[in-house]
């Protein structure tokens, strides 16, 4: 016993002394490394990715709520959630994360008035085109 807790103090210890970024890239794990691979995306990147990343900061987390309800509908859980720094304020976050290819994303570009304009087809028929 007298092992183990001297172990967790001295844990504890590093863990007060490490650089915040360090602290938060730990407690998300696979999960931060899997978005920096891009196999799970943050709403703000999907935006980015549709040429939206000038809405406003209120805009783009209200699109993210909307997702948020648009996943939780159709699969009755919670999505993953990772850790990352807001691209403006530096303050460390908790969002969800999702597949790139989950159709809550766009059901909540859909379902939310200020992206509703990006659900279109004809929109997304010019964005794949000029990608091709």
């Amino acid at each position: 016993m007298l092992v183990t807790a001297k172990i967790r103090r001295r844990t504890q210890a590093a863990a007060r002394t490490a650089p915040k970024a360090l602290r938060y890239r730990a407690i998300s794990g696979d999960i931060a490394a899997l978005v920096d691979a891009g196999q799970l995306v943050r709403t703000g990147d999907i935006l980015d990715r549709l040429d939206a990343g000038d809405l406003k900061d209120g805009y783009k987390s209200w699109y993210g709520r909307a997702v948020k309800k648009a996943f939780v509908a159709a699969r009755e859980q919670q999505p993953v959630m990772v850790w990352t720094q807001h691209r403006t304020t530096g303050k460390w976050i908790h969002v969800c994360v999702y597949s790139p290819f989950d159709m809550a994303l766009y059901v909540g570009l859909a379902s939310y008035k200020q992206t509703a304009h990006l659900a279109q087809p004809a929109f997304f028929q010019a964005a794949y085109t000029e990608a091709a």
